[in-house]
């Protein structure tokens, strides 16, 4: 399949142009992924935005990292799939990773984004720069609440509490 074809079903890149989606699409570079394979770990450098071509990548944290012993290690928190994205804090800060990403399946096939690439492009053309951070801001509010909601759920569960 075509990255263009790709990049029309990712959310993100909604309302975008087929000229600025190709020129996005030339600054894709594709990854393949193997069940198990960790395609970044968390706390560390971030400077790209994953797109889910094919296949599922989990995302995962680990309490030990914060100091809070977990007997089982890292935990899934969620699983992604095709048309989906991951990393884009890397997009708006540059910071460390909050999360890890493993492939949940083979043969996933990423289509990577550079940072200063994507940059360049917003830099370039202003509406598609202007038009690609509101998709962002829309798209990580979603998963902050998402996440919020998560976390309450957690704090309210007691033991023994219905069922």
């Amino acid at each position: 399949m075509q990255r263009i074809n790709i990049l029309q079903e990712v959310d993100i890149f909604q309302d975008l142009s087929e000229s600025q989606l190709e020129r996005i699409a030339q600054i894709c570079q594709e990854r393949v992924c193997q069940i198990g394979e960790v395609i970044f770990e968390e706390n560390t450098a971030s400077d790209e935005l994953y797109i889910i071509a094919n296949g599922m990548v989990d995302i995962r944290v680990d309490p030990s990292i914060l100091g809070v012993p977990s007997p089982t290690g890292p935990t899934t928190i969620t699983t992604l799939r095709r048309g989906q994205t991951f990393g884009e804090v890397a997009l708006v800060d540059q910071g460390l990773r909050s999360a890890s990403a493993r492939c949940a399946a083979n043969n996933t096939r990423l289509l990577v984004i550079n940072r200063d690439d994507l940059i360049s492009l917003c830099e370039q053309d202003f509406q598609m720069g202007y038009v690609l951070m509101r998709n962002i801001a829309a798209d990580l509010s979603f998963k902050i609440r998402s996440t919020d909601l998560m976390v309450r759920e957690q704090l309210l569960w007691r033991p023994g509490r219905g069922s």
